[in-house]
């Protein structure tokens, strides 16, 4: 068995960021790279330690929530092997896209063609417009929700408004104590940048609370070979704040005029000054020991969440422009969502 932050050159070595805190990691990967696990009762993970998946068994097949391609074939082994272990079918009946992705949707050809696909409508309207083989369109599509039973069986399927993706949805299991919601909350992780590389930062940040509107126990993330806990998601709002408290602060100490007027015709040369000095530590009176938006990041962020460096983290304000927040969360945490 191996660990996917095991072994020299692993993010704990990386210079330039604070160690890998220990509850970050999730369990060891098997010899074909991946690790299957109960959630509750018949609802099942996967994982391959950077990419999540899940599937159902019922009394009248297997039904699958996203298809990673990191994970691949691996998770058709992973289906077979609970399938096997509880002599059950192993027939995958159903697929659920959490949204159009390709990394979380990519291998949904792996089942072949005699699989009902379902997804939100805006989810059909961008697979068509993609025209990937490898991401069929959905079959039955939703507009605000859905009830998905099979062979017993019940999952909620909900979209709340635009957040990563305007199409990204809440798949919640009311009877295994569960929510899956991708590319929100990186369990026990910092987001990547561009808090994950999302499409719509005020529904992103808005996410979280709905999320816990919900009750669950378990939470089944996109990324980063873990399952989350409430007070994960609690951890990532408390985060995501001190960012915007920290932003809204640095915006406030600097007057932009003087950085246009200097670039002269170069306007580009002027925005890009004036952004680099609105995250500097300057901006908010010198390294920060209580927030993340400086080059030394807060050292209770450090502890509490993986991969925080000391790049600068942000000047995001609370436009819905993804550009707005490029440097708002850490670089290199995973490829991209």
């Amino acid at each position: 068995m191996t660990s996917p932050a095991s072994g020299p050159g692993s993010a704990a070595d990386l210079p330039g960021y604070a160690p890998i805190p220990r509850s970050a990691l999730g369990p060891a990967l098997n010899d074909q790279r991946y690790y299957v696990g109960r959630v509750e009762r018949n609802l099942y993970w996967v994982t391959d330690g950077v990419y999540n998946s899940a599937f159902l068994t019922t009394a009248d097949g297997v039904v699958v929530f996203d298809a990673p391609p990191s994970i691949g074939p691996n998770l058709r082994r992973a289906v077979d092997e609970i399938a096997a272990a509880n002599g059950v079918s192993n027939r995958v009946t159903h697929l659920v896209y959490s949204h159009h992705h390709a990394d979380h949707a990519g291998a949904a050809a792996v089942f072949g063609g005699d699989v009902v696909r379902i997804g939100h409508q805006e989810t059909k309207r961008l697979l068509a417009r993609d025209d990937d083989p490898n991401r069929p369109v959905p079959e039955v599509t939703f507009a605000d929700t859905y009830t998905l039973q099979v062979g017993g069986e019940r999952a909620e399927l909900a979209w709340h408004g635009p957040n990563h993706s305007p199409d990204n949805i809440y798949i919640h299991f009311p009877g295994h104590d569960t929510l899956m919601l991708i590319d929100i909350v990186n369990a026990g992780w910092v987001p990547i940048y561009n808090v994950n590389l999302t499409e719509d930062v005020a529904g992103y940040m808005g996410a979280p609370a709905i999320a816990l509107s919900y009750p669950w126990t378990h939470l089944i993330s996109g990324h980063l070979g873990r399952l989350a806990t409430r007070d994960d998601v609690a951890v990532h709002q408390a985060y995501i704040a001190d960012i915007e408290a920290s932003a809204r602060e640095a915006l406030a100490a600097v007057d932009p005029i003087p950085f246009y007027v200097a670039a002269g015709e170069n306007a580009w040369a002027g925005v890009k000054a004036n952004l680099d000095r609105s995250r500097s530590p300057a901006a908010t009176g010198g390294p920060c020991t209580c927030r993340s938006t400086t080059t030394t990041p807060s050292p209770r962020w450090n502890a509490r969440c993986a991969a925080t460096t000391s790049v600068p983290a942000a000047w995001y304000s609370g436009s819905s422009s993804p550009e707005s927040a490029r440097s708002a969360t850490a670089p290199g945490c995973g490829p991209r969502r």
